[in-house]
């Protein structure tokens, strides 16, 4: 997909909920992150479920990211605060989430979904 502004904007949130592959999932954040206001929520809906996307942008491109501050998650949407400027002051607390968050990604990796203990 194809995205163009007709002019500057300037988005306080961002819900992403298409594309569940990585190359979607990732190309929504890197199409979009301009055009984020300082202190906009970022939302990406599915990151607890079995498609790679979502769990692998949330994790590597808002958690792993210093432009990010407060994050979350709220049912199977995976939140966080864009901080450009005084993001780094939650690394510890998103590197905390990363750690719990990052597992799922074995699991769901290239399409396979989890299926009891295996």
């Amino acid at each position: 997909m194809t995205w163009r502004a007709a002019g500057p904007v300037r988005s306080g949130f961002l819900w992403i909920d298409g594309d569940h592959t990585y190359r979607g999932a990732k190309e929504d954040i890197d199409l979009f992150r301009p055009h984020l206001a300082s202190g906009a929520i970022v939302a990406l809906h599915d990151v607890l479920h079995t498609f790679e996307g979502p769990v692998r942008v949330f994790t590597e491109a808002l958690l792993d990211s210093d432009e990010f501050g407060p994050a979350g998650l709220c049912g199977s949407v995976g939140w966080a605060q864009y901080r450009p400027s005084d993001g780094r002051q939650w690394r510890d607390q998103r590197r905390a989430l990363r750690r719990r968050v990052g597992r799922l990604i074995a699991f769901v990796k290239e399409g396979r979904e989890p299926k009891g203990f295996t």
